[in-house]
């Protein structure tokens, strides 16, 4: 069997040169606007299902963008994807990532208010940072917590629903979407029962790169 290095860089845009190529066999148009998102989750994935069931409110991809650019936080529900979330990308625009998911603080609130400590973060994070930009992507009992804050005032720079599993996930992203429309929340959905943290960290990255003008593989010193 031989084998022939390719460099990261080349394997990204080769990457992405298949997945242009199989969703035009499929028939599949992705508007530009969302070309960049539904083409990072797929790279990262596998999985062309997202070409069909991520969801974006109006403008939702250029307000995160702007938001992005300004350095606003992003709030995750996982360490995991977190430190998915590329740290070059956000150093170029002087953002951050947090998770407050280990949070002592954290679990003793959610040991008395006798709820998740996804719920918990998610609060415990909306009296920091309410302008961040919500990326869930493992507990739909966050989605909840969110939609509870919203409706009491919250507005968040972008909510990323796309919590993964098959108890509550489908009825929490319906209920944190539709939540957004009503209050003109930009937000992105992965609807049915895919997602998880390395699906959030993708749309995170993928925003990061257009705000950063790292799209390209080699302005994020790639080789």
């Amino acid at each position: 069997m031989t084998y022939r290095y390719r460099k990261p860089s080349e394997i990204e845009k080769e990457s992405l040169r298949i997945i242009r190529q199989e969703l035009e066999a499929q028939g599949i148009v992705i508007p530009q606007e969302h070309r960049a998102v539904v083409e990072r989750v797929i790279h990262t994935s596998a999985d062309f299902d997202y070409a069909k069931n991520l969801v974006f409110t109006e403008g939702a991809v250029q307000q995160g963008i702007a938001a992005l650019q300004k350095g606003t936080v992003i709030v995750t529900d996982t360490n995991m994807a977190k430190a998915g979330i590329s740290s070059s990308a956000l150093s170029a625009l002087g953002g951050t990532a947090v998770c407050y998911m280990a949070d002592p603080e954290v679990a003793a609130k959610a040991g008395a208010a006798g709820t998740t400590r996804a719920d918990a973060s998610v609060r415990h994070a909306a009296t920091l940072h309410p302008g961040a930009v919500f990326a869930v992507g493992n507990a739909p009992t966050a989605l909840y917590a969110l939609a509870e804050e919203i409706v009491n005032g919250l507005r968040p720079a972008l909510i990323i629903a796309v919590p993964v599993g098959f108890v509550n996930v489908v009825e929490a992203k319906e209920a944190i979407l539709s939540c957004c429309r009503r209050h003109d929340i930009p937000a992105i959905a992965a609807m049915g029962r895919k997602g998880g943290s390395t699906i959030a960290a993708a749309i995170c990255n993928a925003l990061l790169y257009e705000a950063a003008d790292m799209a390209d593989p080699g302005r994020r010193g790639w080789k």
